[in-house]
Order: C-alpha cells, then structure tokens, then sequence
C-alpha cells in the first residue's frame, strides 16, 4: 500500500530533454551536475542521457555516477553502435514519456538548465502542441557565425525557407510533432529537418537567448575548418534531397485531390 502511494504522489512528466552523448566522459561528471540542478529546479521534467556508441568509458563512467544519484528522473540510454548524432537523439526521444519533448548536447557549450527557459515559454502558451522551440546562441567566435550565416543564405536558397542557427540548442516541440514526422535523419541534419518541418507547417517559432560557451574538457566534432566544411556540405546534400522530398509529397498530395 505504502509503494502505491508512493506512486499516486510522484509528479506526472511533462517535459523530457534528451541528451545525447558520444566520447564524452571528461563532461560527463559536470553534465550530470547541471541535470541535477535541472530536475531541482522543476519536478514534472525527466532528462534522458544518451550514450551514442560511445567508445571511450563514456558508459562506465555515467553507470557509475547515476548509481550514485537515486532520482528516476535521471536515466540513460545505451545504443551499442553509433550510427548518427540523430540516432541517438530519435533513441532518447522513441524512450521519453513527456508531452514537451527536447533535445540539448552534452558539451556544456549550452546550459541544459537553459531547457527551464522553455518550460516557461510553454507555460505561457495557450496550445503547446502549435509552439516550437530553440534557442539562440551569442557569444560565438566569429568563423562560427559566418558559417552560421552563409548556412542559412545556402538553407533559404534551396528549401525557400528562412532558418537562422539551425543548431543552437534547445531544440523543443510537442510530442505530437515530433510523432507526425516522417523518416526524421540520424545524423546532424536533424536540427534543420525539424526546424524546417515547423516553420513548413506555420508552428509558433520562438527563440530566446543562450550563452555559447568554449568546451571545457574534449574536443567537439565540428570546431575544425575541416570538419565545417565537411559539415556543411553534407547539410547540402541533405537540403537539396529534403527539396526534392518535399516537391515529390506535394505533388501527389495535388494528384489526389480531384
């Protein structure tokens, strides 16, 4: 009797931020710290810690710290292969129990105490299943914002859509969005599949300040000029064949219509 009221008091999960993690282990101890001020914070959020396939000790080392931390609220994935920094994210989400769903990386390079900054958003907001969320990233150095900028003059040429930092972290929808998307993509370009998917449908679009801050511990994926380019041309490839996706599924939408 006592377990079930237990059960009747615990707060229902409204919002759940994924996490996704790959070779992060020197963050990791740091990354659980602001989670944990996170959950503090809000009762009815839920944070799902993704290890992407990570082949350092990311998974040891993050067993050994949520042995230590007995809230439900904080829990991790494990895909034993990685196959794309989208996997992982569509793994946590596919895992989450929230109405608000999100996702933020493990760097540090943004707060996941910057998702609170969303919740209030959507408090705010008479229907949350309509409101789409990101944030908005300053303090970046300059190369960063020229490829940002160049990015979205390339995004807007090809999709005719106007998307500004299409990676900057929080991302954040409702459970309802995220399930009526079709074939979501496993690597980077999820951030600009989804953000393009709701400015396509007419979501509410808002934006709100974060701080961009240097990598503490590690080295991230894409902060070399290589790695950019290398980026930015597979976000390219990915674009034009969204374009072509899309034509294609308007094009037999207006088939069928008599």
């Amino acid at each position: 009797m006592v377990k079930n009221a237990e059960n009747i008091n615990k707060p229902k999960i409204v919002y759940s931020l994924v996490i996704p993690c790959y070779n992060e282990s020197e963050n990791l101890i740091n990354l659980v710290e602001r989670c944990k001020y996170l959950l503090n914070e809000k009762d009815d959020i839920e944070v799902i810690i993704v290890d992407n396939g990570s082949t350092d000790n990311s998974s040891e080392v993050l067993a050994e710290i949520l042995l230590n931390y007995h809230d439900e609220r904080l829990r991790s994935v494990r895909v034993k292969k990685n196959q794309g920094y989208g996997h992982g994210i569509l793994v946590g989400l596919e895992a989450s129990s929230g109405d608000i769903l999100g996702w933020t990386h493990a760097d540090l390079q943004t707060d996941p105490v910057d998702f609170l900054k969303a919740t209030l958003i959507i408090s705010k907001t008479e229907d949350s299943k309509l409101v789409f969320i990101k944030g908005k990233r300053y303090g970046r150095p300059f190369l960063d914002v020229c490829f940002t900028w160049g990015m979205s003059l390339v995004e807007w040429l090809i999709l005719r859509t106007r998307l500004w930092d299409i990676n900057a972290q929080p991302t954040v929808f409702s459970r309802e969005f995220f399930i009526s998307l079709k074939r979501p993509p496993a690597d980077f370009s999820i951030d600009l599949y989804f953000y393009n998917e709701a400015v396509r449908r007419n979501a509410i679009i808002k934006r709100f300040p974060v701080s961009f801050e240097s990598r503490l511990k590690g080295e991230g994926h894409n902060e070399k000029l290589i790695s950019k380019i290398k980026y930015s041309w597979k976000t390219i490839i990915f674009s034009i064949s969204l374009r072509r996706y899309l034509k294609a599924s308007m094009t037999d939408k207006n088939k069928k219509v008599p």
